[in-house]
Formats: structure tokens, sequence, C-alpha cells
């Protein structure tokens, strides 16, 4: 008997066997995006989306927005029928909202491995990690520069945390590797520890265009020419100012049909005004100017309509999170995103906190919360974010991407088919009784409720002979047990290969650059 067959004949009647394999089997199941059965919140009546309406046009015609050292702008806008004085654009009404009709509703991103591709707009909600932070923090060695190696473990909790559905971008700046090559490192883990959908390089127009030459290697040619592989975050420099670096990254990827998320960075009292309709018409006014311009590189381009939004602390100067103000620029935001046919883009687990403490889980809680509420369809920095952005958290991004679990369970709405009214169970059950042996209750068990698979629900005794862990203390060893099960998703070695010669090929071509 050959190996091969001798192995068949042990599988076949091995159910028992088959079973313990597959409870101990390194493998994590994910979720597909949030569809929403829950209806948004209209935070805004018809009069004052209106007025916010009819405000922003009147600032893009009369005051116009600046696209600073970039004379192909310009010439785009002036081609268009805008009033171009110098930097500053002066957009007729009407004509910018004209231009953002062409932007699609909705669009996939393809993911390498094609189960894990999303849809980014309508009633979804896509999840994606903490982006940017030059900082990380971990139970053992605290607050620290981020390197290269960190980024790889982010990475590779992205890939094992079942309700992240994107592997995110920039989800900590490696300062180990030069600013000038660090994005082809980045994306090159992306591309190999994870077979999730990624983000772009937005930091200057080449590294833009490193992205789209590596997603060609990494799809082929044609197949990125035709799909969107990537989407890329654009921020605009508020108030009302586009700068040539996010422009110029914005053109590459809108030239070659790769979304971008057009965002406003607002933080209330000092990019923006400090009331909430000032703001959102601020906003507005932003995103449709950016919007229009995607379209004028390239009609019918994936554009997400993006507000990054807090508010400031007017005695310290610093930012803060999860406040009520924040949270109605947020909803109002999704209305006026719905309005204009545009995906959206907002919230997160945004926290002020030093550490994953009760602020952190505070504001952090409210932000998510208020996400699924206002209809966000792409949700950046879900998990990982502490100190207002600065600092990426290993313990924090756990905790943040097991509660992350609760709007999957919300959105889902509540069911009232003939199994879930459980008159049957009620009939059986009977006054005085109790529904834990029952038929219903065996049923269903197992899916009624969401569970935690980090937070400690134990007895006191038992918590406490275990040395009383706290949450942090948890999520650390939740962040080792999800490490250690990690696996490399498969990659065809000669497309891994052309991808590592196209890194090291690129890095050679130029000295380190620090600035």
């Amino acid at each position: 008997m050959t190996d091969t067959a001798a192995a068949r004949k042990r599988t076949r009647g091995g159910g028992g066997a088959a079973r313990r394999a597959e409870r101990t089997s390194k493998r994590i199941d994910g979720t597909p995006p949030i569809l929403r059965r829950i209806p948004d919140l209209p935070i805004l009546d018809e009069a004052a989306l209106e007025i916010i309406e009819h405000n922003a046009e009147t600032i893009l015609e009369e005051i116009g927005v600046v696209f600073t050292e970039n004379p192909a702008a310009l010439e785009r806008w002036r081609q268009a029928g805008a009033d171009v004085r110098g930097e500053r654009v002066h957009i007729p009404r009407g004509l910018a909202r004209k231009l953002c009709a062409t932007a699609p509703s909705s669009f996939t991103q393809v993911a390498r491995n094609p189960a894990k591709s999303v849809e980014i707009g309508g009633r979804g909600l896509v999840l994606a990690p903490v982006y940017g932070p030059p900082f990380v923090r971990d139970i053992d060695g605290g607050r620290r520069y981020a390197t290269m190696a960190d980024f790889e473990t982010f990475v590779r909790l992205g890939q094992m945390s079942k309700w992240l559905h994107h592997s995110g971008g920039t989800v900590c700046e490696p300062t180990d590797v030069a600013v000038n090559k660090r994005h082809l490192d980045m994306l090159f883990a992306h591309m190999t520890l994870s077979d999730k959908p990624y983000m772009g390089s937005v930091t200057e127009p080449s590294r833009a265009a490193d992205s789209v030459a590596m997603s060609k290697i990494l799809f082929g040619e044609d197949f990125v020419d035709q799909n969107t592989v990537m989407v890329s975050l654009i921020n605009i420099n508020s108030p009302l100012t586009f700068d040539a670096t996010m422009m110029g990254a914005l053109e590459v990827y809108a030239a070659a049909n790769q979304a971008c998320i057009i965002s406003p960075f607002i933080v209330g009292g000092a990019m923006a005004p400090v009331s909430v309709a000032g703001t959102l018409t601020q906003v507005l006014a932003e995103v449709m100017a950016g919007v229009a311009y995607s379209q004028l590189v390239r009609p019918g381009a994936p554009v997400i309509m993006g507000a990054f939004v807090t508010s400031i602390d007017m005695n310290s100067g610093a930012p803060t999170f999860g406040t009520p103000e924040a949270s109605q620029i947020t909803y109002g935001a999704g209305q006026l995103a719905r309005r204009l046919g545009l995906p959206y883009r907002s919230a997160g687990g945004f926290t002020g906190s030093k550490l994953p403490d009760a602020q952190a889980g505070y504001e952090s809680a409210n932000s998510l919360n208020m996400g699924l509420l206002a209809g966000v369809n792409f949700m950046l920095h879900a998990c990982g974010w502490l100190e207002g952005g600065l600092v990426a958290s290993f313990e924090k991004f756990v905790m943040d991407a097991d509660q992350l679990g609760t709007l999957h369970k919300m959105a889902a709405g509540v069911v009232v088919d003939e199994e879930a009214q459980a008159m049957d169970a009620i009939r059986e059950v009977g006054p005085g009784g109790h529904y834990l042996g029952c038929a219903h209750t065996q049923a269903n068990f197992k899916s009624a409720f969401w569970r935690s698979d980090l937070l400690d629900y134990r007895p006191y005794e038992t918590w406490y002979e275990d040395g009383a862990p706290d949450t942090m203390t948890l999520a650390s060893a939740r962040v080792a047990k999800l490490l250690a099960d990690y696996e490399e998703p498969a990659i065809d070695p000669g497309i891994r290969e052309a991808l590592r010669a196209y890194v090291e090929e690129k890095k050679a071509s130029m000295p380190d650059s620090f600035s």
C-alpha cells in the first residue's frame, strides 16, 4: 500500500480525530463586512441640510479653495469653468456637485484572497485598524518609537482579528526605516503577511506610484487597470487648502482607478468653526471640492467622503474625543454623504487617553457606536488608537478588535421570525420554570448571545486565584496567543519574489532620507 493510499484509508471513518484536529487547528474565522439592518440616526432635518448645502456652495463660489504649488490642478479647474485667481479656485455654484455625481455610490475593493474582498458603500461597514502613529505601546516595553518589526506585528494581528475586514495602511510609522523607503516595506508586509485588502502610500506622489506598481505585480497589470485593489487616505489641509503632495497622490490613484478617501482633518475651534453647523458646512465644501477634482482627473474614479472630526480643549489646546459635538458632526456628515451619493468614512476607536484604561474605553465606545449609527461605510482607526493618534497600542488593538463584534451584532437588528418569537419555548416552560434546559435554548444557545473573546466573566474567586488579571493583562495574553497561532497566508512564490525584487531595486536606487 502506498503512503498516499494508507493516509486515505486512515482518514476515512476518523470522525473523532477530524473533530480533534479542527478544535486544535490554528484557524481564525473571519467575518464579512457589516450589513446594517438598523436605521441611521438622522440628526438634521431637511431645512438644516438645505441650509448647510447652500452655504457650502457659497463658500466654494465666494471664498474659494486653494490648490498650492499645483499648476496642473489649476489648469484642470480653469478648463472645467472655475474662476482661478492665483492659487485660489472659485467654483461656480453647482459645478462641484455636478462633478461629484460621476463618482460611484459604491465599489468593490478586491483582496488577494477573493473571499476577503469588500464592498464599500450602501448599507455596509468595513472596519480597518489605526493609521499613522509614530509611537507604539505595549505592557512590557511601554511607549517607544515604532519599528518595522512592530508594523509587521500589527499586520499579523490584523490578519488574525476576525472582526477586522481590512489590513489598513500605516498602522504605525516604522521610524527605523528611511522616510523615502519605508512605504516599500510596509506595502510588502501588507501584501505578504495578510490576504485582506490594504491601503496605499500617500506621503509623496512617487510613493503612490510605487503602490500602484507593486499592486500590479501582486494582482496583474490588466487586473489592476480594471479593478480597485487599494483605498488610500487623502487629507485636506483644513481650512480650504489642498496641498500639492496629497493632491499629487490623489492624481496618481484616480488616474489608475484606485479609490481615495477625501477627508478634511477637522479640529473644531482650530481648523473649523466651533459650531456644529459651521463645521459641517466647511466639511461639505472641502469634500465637494476634493471629490470634484478627482473626477476631473478621471470621471468615475472611486472616492469616499471622509470626515475626521474632533473638538479641542479650550484650556490646554489638546484634541478631545468621544464628545457629543463630534458625534453630532459625524451623524450630520453621514446625512450629507448620502445626499451626495458617496460612500462615507468616519469614526473609529478614538481616545485621548495615554493608556488602555477607563477613559480609553468610554471614549472609544462612544466613537465606535456613533460610527455605526452615522451610516459610516469605511471606518479607519477602528482598533489600536491611543493618545490622540500618536500611539498604536498592541493591547488596545485586541481590546478594540474584540469590541468590534458588538457592532456586528447591533447592526444585525432584531429578528422576529417564528423561531425568534420563541412561543414554543414560552409554552414549554410556563409559569415559574426556567429556560436553561428547554428545546429552544438548546437549539440556539451557541449563537444567541455575542460573547467576548477577551473580557473576564468568571466568578471573583476563580479570577483572584488566577492572579486577578486586569483587562490590559488579559489583552497582552491575547496578543501573544494570536501571534503564536498566526500562519502566513499562502502566496505564489514567484509573485513574492517579484515584490521583494521591486522593493530591493527601488531602495538601492536612492540614498536614505529621514526628512
